[in-house]
């Protein structure tokens, strides 16, 4: 067994400005970010599997209603919810992901039955939400998936666009969760969900659920989550371009994912940040916003929570 675990989560990029985040909120986001941690620990801990630590760390923050993802998504500008997820083997590079998806409580438990279930990676519509059927997986009504401040988003959000008026805060465009893990045996996995963009037009996909883009991971370099504007991510596969430039330019992953989210991403006018473990254990949780959501814990260290 290796020496150490390590888990890091989180809650998206999309923060509140800090003049707008009060004590309160900050304390409550804090708490969240430390219930999820030690959901993930808890099984890494355990000696569980870095795929059952992703699993369980990204379903916990789904049912947290403060981050973009299951109970917390944001609305189409129909008023709809579709929600994107992904999961990822390290060990051999398994894959599953499901997009634009709705009435599934943890659509990362739909992306690891896409993975285990099917030969297929990615899956949407009907055919998702049959495999989400046959694997006797939780569904909630329109109800669960309602919080006021979602709804508040939205019809801000479209009364800017009718005012001309419509400004690129990130909390409207960020929103995402995701955790990456290393178990005791050297193995890693990543996972990733997200309600997407508040007001985005019905059938877009974001990063999240695009393996190479926000999602991936590989036990030879690296597990990487990623937050952020979506579609600069997609342009860039920037998970999987920090891979390649371990895998290919030797790189020191820290320097590898620096590079990606400082330069490449700032360059082309994208914003946001990715939480990422390579292989020895080294931990990079980059961004070029304001702040991102996050956390992690090593094995026998307190776990750390960070906003700005």
């Amino acid at each position: 067994m290796a020496d150490r675990f390590v888990l890091a989560i989180h809650g998206g990029a999309g923060v509140r400005p800090r003049a707008d985040m009060t004590d309160e909120q900050e304390r409550t986001c804090h708490a969240a970010l430390s219930r999820v941690l030690a959901v993930g620990e808890n099984v890494l801990s355990a000696d569980g599997a870095a795929l059952d630590a992703v699993t369980a760390a990204v379903a916990a923050l789904e049912d947290e209603p403060l981050f973009n993802a299951g109970r917390g998504a944001v609305f189409t500008r129909e008023g709809t919810h579709e929600m994107d997820a992904a999961i990822m083997d390290g060990r051999n590079r398994a894959a599953g992901a499901v997009a634009g998806i709705s009435g599934v409580r943890n659509p990362v438990h739909l992306a690891r039955a896409v993975m285990e279930r099917t030969d297929h990676v990615m899956m949407i519509g009907d055919g998702a939400l049959a495999i989400a059927r046959d694997a006797g997986l939780a569904f909630e009504d329109d109800a669960y998936f309602f919080t006021q401040e979602r709804w508040d988003s939205l019809q801000s959000t479209l009364q800017m666009e009718a005012d001309g008026t419509l400004d690129d805060d990130p909390a409207r465009r960020h929103g995402t969760v995701g955790a990456v893990a290393l178990d005791r045996t050297g193995n890693l996995a990543a996972a990733t969900s997200t309600g997407g963009m508040t007001a985005k037009r019905a059938g877009r996909v974001g990063d999240s659920p695009i393996i190479g883009a926000g999602t991936f991971a590989d036990d030879a370099t690296c597990a990487v989550s990623a937050t952020g504007d979506g579609e600069a991510f997609i342009r860039l596969s920037v998970a999987h371009e920090i891979d390649a430039r371990i895998r290919l330019a030797g790189q020191r992953m820290s320097e590898a994912a620096r590079a990606v989210v400082t330069d490449e991403l700032t360059a082309i006018g994208g914003s946001g940040g990715l939480i990422c473990i390579a292989r020895d254990g080294a931990l990079a949780m980059p961004f070029n916003c304001d702040g991102m959501y996050r956390g992690f814990v090593r094995d026998g260290c307190a776990p750390e929570t960070e906003i700005y």
